[in-house]
């Protein structure tokens, strides 16, 4: 019997997803807004040596990729996207400046406050009956990036704001399986 005509046999499927920003210092982003997500990715870096006529390449750091997600925005002020994420801007450290010699004080965007204002960022696949099969964590997440859409006569389309996040590490958990990678200490 061919494994896809095993009934229970289901694959993931890219449309069942939740992604869950509560927001730490703030209200967060609605899930029922987030049209779009990509997964957690990671780069190891590698080194060569050559040798004679042979080149042996080494394993390096490993580096996790920006994630980004697009959300749609809405007029409704308790869904709008915009005010959202100017709320987790602010309640990361930035200031407009209100007087020519500059904001009212000296504090800037940090880390912690910008970890803060996110909250626990977390991706969640679904299965046909809506519960979550895997759920990716990542660690001090950040936005470095938001755009908020383009304007045009032409475009009857939905408004969207698209966000870059970066984030320290990431780790994958496989309902009724386990946590990846293995935080336990074994080798």
């Amino acid at each position: 019997m061919s494994f896809w005509q095993d009934p229970n046999l289901e694959p993931k499927r890219g449309y069942r997803f939740v992604l869950s920003i509560p927001g730490g210092a703030s209200l967060g982003i609605k899930q029922y807004l987030v049209k779009s997500v990509t997964k957690p990715a990671f780069t190891i870096n590698t080194d060569s040596h050559k040798y004679l006529n042979h080149t042996f390449h080494y394993p390096g750091s490993l580096e996790w990729n920006e994630v980004s997600f697009t959300i749609v925005d809405t007029i409704d002020p308790d869904s709008n996207g915009s005010k959202d994420l100017m709320t987790i801007l602010e309640n990361s450290g930035y200031e407009l400046p209100t007087t020519p010699q500059g904001p009212d004080t000296l504090a800037t965007v940090s880390k912690r406050k910008s970890v803060q204002a996110l909250g626990q960022m977390r991706i969640k696949t679904l299965d046909s009956d809506g519960n979550t099969v895997e759920e990716w964590v990542l660690n001090n997440p950040f936005v470095t990036n938001a755009t908020f859409g383009d304007l045009s006569y032409e475009d009857e389309g939905l408004l969207n704001v698209d966000v870059t996040v970066r984030y320290d590490n990431a780790y994958l958990n496989v309902i009724g399986v386990g946590k990846f990678p293995n935080t336990s200490g074994a080798n």
